[in-house]
C-alpha cells in the first residue's frame, strides 16, 4: 500500500468517526432536550391502579356483592373474592 492510499484511508476513517460522533450529538440533543412551554397533566383513565383502593359503593353494585367481598372492601383491601 502506498503512502497516499494510507493517508486517504486514515482521513476517511477519521472523518467517519467524527461524523458519527457529531451526528449522534445532534440527534440526541434534538430529541432529548425538547423543552416546551406547556405542561400536560394526565388523568388515570387507563384503568391502571393509582395506589389507593376506592371501593364501589353504589347501590346496584352492593346488591350483587357477597359478604366476604364487602368485608374486604370495608377493610380497605382490593377484593379477591367474587
Amino acid at each position: 500500500m502506498t503512502i497516499g492510499k494510507k493517508s486517504l484511508l486514515t482521513v476517511v476513517a477519521a472523518g467517519s468517526i467524527f461524523g458519527g460522533a457529531l451526528g449522534g450529538t445532534v440527534l440526541s440533543s434534538a430529541t432529548g432536550n425538547a423543552a416546551t412551554g406547556t405542561t400536560t397533566t394526565s388523568t388515570n383513565s387507563s384503568g391502571a391502579p393509582s395506589g389507593t383502593f376506592v371501593p364501589n359503593e353504589t347501590a346496584s353494585h352492593e346488591a350483587g356483592e357477597s359478604a366476604a367481598r364487602e368485608a374486604q372492601e370495608d377493610a380497605g383491601q382490593v377484593p379477591t373474592v367474587p
